[in-house]
């Protein structure tokens, strides 16, 4: 009987049953759907209506408009971004970077769920190094942070730094004021690592952050003058088990080196903590340091003098974008510059009279009559 049982029993499973038929709609079906409504025109006061009323899906969309890069978005995003402008600026605005494997992503997520449990709402803005040959970029700051990323009063965005300065991605700082007008208090930017152009997020922030592990060899060597100068305070991260002791030593160098910097304009004194990003020790420290900058900056005026500095600073860098936009995007330009690679190349003329000759091309066609 058993041998019966097993022997019907293979063969109903190799046996296709009649009677099941095909879904209607496969999932293939579904998933083209999908993308057909979301590549639906929407007007930019749709995205603006729903970034006010808190719609995150399109904030989302409003983000995407500006990161284009195709002619055809710029009217509509500088609409966004216009609309939004008056609803913005009450947030603040925290830059935080470090070498890779410093634990800036682990940080961030004990950090943002901590200020979350405060009843802030915070956005996280994290810029994903692109490669420089490929250009891809893997973006995966919303796998790292898994506890974030379902929490409601949060929102990760993450984008790839393409060929920005300073691993910043190029509309990073329109993405702020999309998201303050959201309703986010509590910007965070994550920048890709440290580097001489990595400052570039300082030209965008209230308070620089700059994390830092013991036991790489690098306490106090090979750090980059310009960084320490912008930070406003140092966290020695993974300060947990055998490296504890380590990183309270390093504290203390820290302390001495930052003593050696010019005082800052603001009359802030920059300040050195550990903090565990697993063990949850010491985030409460950089929190506290942070609204003890706000208090000063914001009693002494710095605070606003700060911000109207980085607002004319990013419309000088805006002007320099689109003329650079234009240039590349210029028909003739496009062609003449293609003929003088190949002359380049084949050492018919000099790099530097091949570029000073398509200069004069693109000023020549830009004059107009008085």
């Amino acid at each position: 009987m058993a041998t019966d049982s097993n022997k019907n029993t293979s063969q109903s499973a190799l046996t296709e049953k009649a009677g099941i038929t095909r879904p209607e709609i496969s999932s293939l079906a579904v998933a083209q759907q999908i993308i057909k409504s979301r590549s639906k025109d929407i007007s930019s006061e749709q995205i603006t209506n729903g970034i006010l009323q808190g719609d995150i899906s399109l904030l989302s969309r409003g983000i995407t408009m500006i990161e284009s890069s195709n002619p055809k978005h710029l009217e509509k995003a500088a609409a966004i971004i216009s609309t939004c402008l008056p609803h913005s600026g009450k947030s603040i605005r925290i830059g935080i970077t470090g070498v890779p494997g410093v634990g800036k992503s682990s940080f961030i997520e004990s950090f943002g769920t901590f200020l979350t449990a405060l009843g802030h709402k915070v956005a996280v803005l994290a810029v994903d190094p692109s490669s420089t040959i490929s250009h891809g970029s893997i973006l995966g700051d919303k796998t790292r942070m898994e506890e974030l990323v379902k929490d409601k009063n949060a929102y990760i965005r993450p984008s790839a730094s393409g060929s920005a300065l300073g691993g910043v991605a190029r509309k990073t700082r329109e993405s702020i004021t999309l998201c303050e007008a959201f309703g986010f208090d509590i910007i965070i930017i994550e920048t890709v690592g440290v580097g001489q152009s990595e400052t570039a997020v300082h030209s965008m922030v209230d308070f620089f952050l700059l994390l830092k592990i013991t036991g790489a060899g690098d306490e106090l060597q090979g750090i980059k003058r310009g960084i320490m100068e912008m930070a406003d305070a140092i966290a020695i991260n993974k300060a947990d088990g055998e490296n504890l002791q380590k990183a309270k030593s390093a504290k203390v160098e820290f302390n001495r080196a930052l003593h050696l910097f010019p005082a800052k304009a603001s009359g802030w004194m920059p300040k050195v903590t550990t903090c565990s990003a697993i063990t949850k020790e010491g985030i409460d420290s950089v929190w506290e340091i942070i609204s003890n900058f706000m208090t000063l900056t914001k009693e002494n005026s710095s605070f606003e003098q700060r911000r109207k500095e980085q607002n004319q600073y990013w419309m000088i860098e805006t002007i320099e974008e689109q003329l650079k936009s234009r240039f590349y995007q210029n028909s003739v330009i496009k062609s003449l510059l293609e003929e003088n690679k190949k002359a380049v190349l084949n050492n018919e003329i000099s790099p530097f009279a091949a570029a000073q000759l398509i200069l004069e091309k693109y000023f020549g066609e830009s004059q107009t009559p008085n």
